[in-house]
C-alpha cells in the first residue's frame, strides 16, 4: 500500500531555498515516505496535529500521515535551527 504525497505551498518555498547537493538526498527521503510513512527514524512531534519528523543530515522534513486517505502531506523541509519556527 502505497501513499500519495503532497507538498504544502510553504514546504515547496523550502525546497526552492535548500542547497542542490541536499536536495536529492531530500527528494529521496521524502519518496521512501509513501511506502513506510512511520519509519524508525521518525518521531511524533508533541501537539494536537499530529506532526511527524524525519531527519536527514542537518535539514528536516516535518509530515503529517492522513492514514484514511493513504496522504502524506509534506509541510515544512528545513534546516534544523529554522525548521520548527512556522509551524
Amino acid at each position: 500500500m502505497s501513499y500519495r504525497i503532497e507538498f504544502r505551498p510553504a514546504a515547496l518555498r523550502d525546497m526552492r531555498r535548500i542547497p542542490k547537493p541536499f536536495k536529492a538526498r531530500l527528494m529521496a527521503a521524502i519518496a521512501a515516505l509513501a511506502q513506510t510513512p512511520r519509519p524508525p527514524a521518525s518521531v511524533r512531534l508533541e501537539g494536537p496535529e499530529g506532526f511527524h519528523r524525519v531527519r536527514v543530515g542537518d535539514y528536516r522534513i516535518v509530515y503529517l500521515i492522513r492514514d484514511r486517505l493513504l496522504l502524506i502531506c509534506v509541510v515544512r523541509v528545513a534546516h534544523r535551527k529554522d525548521v520548527y519556527r512556522r509551524l
